[in-house]
């Protein structure tokens, strides 16, 4: 019984010294600097709205674009459909899915990368 005390308390005791440890190290480190928000001068709202509109025009082209990729690429698949079903050798039904491929790649082609959003200075 004696035994099992003593393992016990030096159990206690090893728990409360690496509790201990943590603790002490977290309050060494040093609290993160607080940023303060700095008036923008004129020139530089102007260039970040000038910025941010350009961003708005392409986001707005890159969706257009988008749209017209997905209408060609639903005639294609219609008229991939089309030529599978008057297709009547194997060689037909492959030139029909990479006439299909080609389209859609062209397609995906036109698409403009993401935009990237303006940081505010």
């Amino acid at each position: 019984m004696n035994k099992v005390m003593k393992s016990g308390v030096v159990i206690t005791a090893a728990l409360a010294i690496s509790l201990g440890g943590t603790t002490f190290s977290f309050a060494a480190e040093a609290p993160a600097p607080v940023v303060k928000k700095v008036a923008l001068s004129p020139e530089q709202k102007a260039a970040f709205e000038a910025a941010k509109a350009q961003f708005k025009a392409a986001r707005d082209a890159r969706q257009a674009a988008i749209a017209a990729a997905k209408a060609n690429i639903a005639t294609a698949k219609n008229n991939f459909d089309a030529a599978k079903a008057a297709a009547t050798t194997k060689e037909a039904r492959q030139a029909a899915h990479a006439a299909l491929k080609a389209a859609v790649g062209a397609a995906k082609a036109t698409v403009p990368v993401k935009p990237t959003k303006p940081v505010r200075p």
